[in-house]
């Protein structure tokens, strides 16, 4: 598994966290930046992780900026990524159950760390449903 992820300043200390973690699970990871915690714009690496998934082929991305909001719709600008924001660990189930979630954004401001790996973990362990549920992603793809 290869997961690509990037934050803003606000998520940068929590990207670092993820980042030691997921290499810990032996996981490969392809950190987008930024590598300092100098004042940068999220979108920038909203748009990097989602063409990271699409045009390289990444199996997840990971988005982290204060909020989680800004660069969760950063990402959902590049056509083919559905990021989900999620504060727990049920949604990022259900974002990769019912929705094919294929980036996970998170708010470095509203959780802690103990948090963010439970989020992570829901996410990376749950597998998408198919069935009824293929119809709807497929509506999302739709222009």
């Amino acid at each position: 598994m290869k997961i690509g992820i990037g934050s803003d300043h606000a998520g940068f200390y929590l990207k670092k966290d993820l980042i030691q973690y997921l290499e810990e699970k032996n996981i490969e990871v392809k950190d987008l930046g930024p590598f300092d915690d100098s004042r940068v714009d999220y979108p920038d690496y909203g748009h990097a992780v989602g063409h990271a998934v699409i045009d390289e082929g990444l199996d997840f991305g990971i988005v982290i900026c204060g909020s989680g909001i800004g660069i969760s719709i950063s990402a959902n600008k590049v056509k083919g990524i559905r990021a989900a924001l999620c504060s727990e660990p049920y949604s990022a189930r259900l974002a990769r159950r019912h929705n094919d979630a294929n980036v996970l954004a998170l708010g470095a401001r509203l959780i802690g760390h103990d948090m963010a790996i439970e989020i992570l973990d829901a996410f990376l362990d749950e597998e998408f449903e198919g069935g009824r549920h293929i119809n709807r992603v497929n509506k999302i793809e739709e222009d």
